[in-house]
């Protein structure tokens, strides 16, 4: 017998054992924590559900003067309606000209260009833009591009990208939009159709720039355009693609 209640031991000290045990107890926890939510849930509709008192007593005579006054019943709390969505539309992005003044091969990473941009803001914008197999790094020289400027920044292999470069875009091909011949740095580009003011910040929680880019397309004459409407810098013209049509814009 002792010899049985030894062995036992030994079984029940077993990272097994052990291991099994914790995980019979932690199931019959989530039983006992359904029973009571089920409980309380029971108890709250009891409560909700129950009639005043049907003794009738005879009500005293309610005496109004000064120090006495009549309690106006509370109104009812009203119930939380839920808010509707919000919805994204490309005014949230914003997309401006800017102006390469110099670019140059990451230091860490062989398929990273990284730029550095004027966007009109009196400073150069550090970007990252991972276009080393298909644009020649000369082609990335002293050029105007679109930029999507809201994006939050982040570092790259160590090297902090404020910005984003935008492209038309296939797995096998990518070419840089070009924005209108006479457009500076720092012009907006809009799709009149969608006014509005760009958000803060388009960050992966929001997901702004993910939600609308799906609908950023360049069409049959090469302009970009969202739900296909052409995307412009007001009083200038449209944004193009050199040679892909009906590809994604990103």
């Amino acid at each position: 017998m002792l010899r049985k209640q030894i062995d036992q031991i030994k079984l029940e000290t077993t990272p097994e054992f052990q291991a099994n045990k914790a995980k019979r107890l932690q199931k019959e926890n989530e039983q006992l924590r359904k029973k009571i939510e089920l409980l309380s849930s029971e108890l709250e509709g009891v409560d909700a559900g129950r009639p005043a008192s049907t003794t009738v007593t005879q009500a005293a005579p309610v005496v109004k003067n000064e120090k006495t006054k009549e309690k106006k019943p509370e109104a009812a709390p009203k119930k939380n309606e839920p808010a509707a969505p919000e919805t994204f539309d490309i005014s949230k992005l914003d997309i401006r000209v800017g102006h390469i003044v110099k670019c140059e091969k990451h230091p860490d990473a062989e398929s990273l260009y990284v730029e550095q941009i004027d966007l009109g803001e009196g400073k150069l914008r550090n970007v990252c833009s991972g276009l080393v197999k298909h644009i020649p790094l000369e082609q990335m020289q002293n050029r105007n591009v679109v930029v999507l400027c809201n994006l939050k920044a982040s570092k790259l292999r160590g090297v902090l990208s404020e910005a984003m470069v935008l492209c038309a875009s296939t797995p096998e091909k990518v070419e840089l939009m070009d924005p209108p011949a006479d457009a500076k740095p720092g012009d907006r580009v809009i799709v009149e159709e969608y006014p509005g003011e760009p958000a803060s910040e388009c960050n992966p929680k929001n997901n702004i720039f993910g939600l609308v880019q799906v609908d950023m397309k360049t069409n049959e004459a090469l302009l970009g355009t969202y739900k296909g409407k052409p995307m412009i810098v007001k009083g200038k013209g449209p944004i193009k693609s050199q040679t892909l049509t009906n590809v994604p814009i990103k």
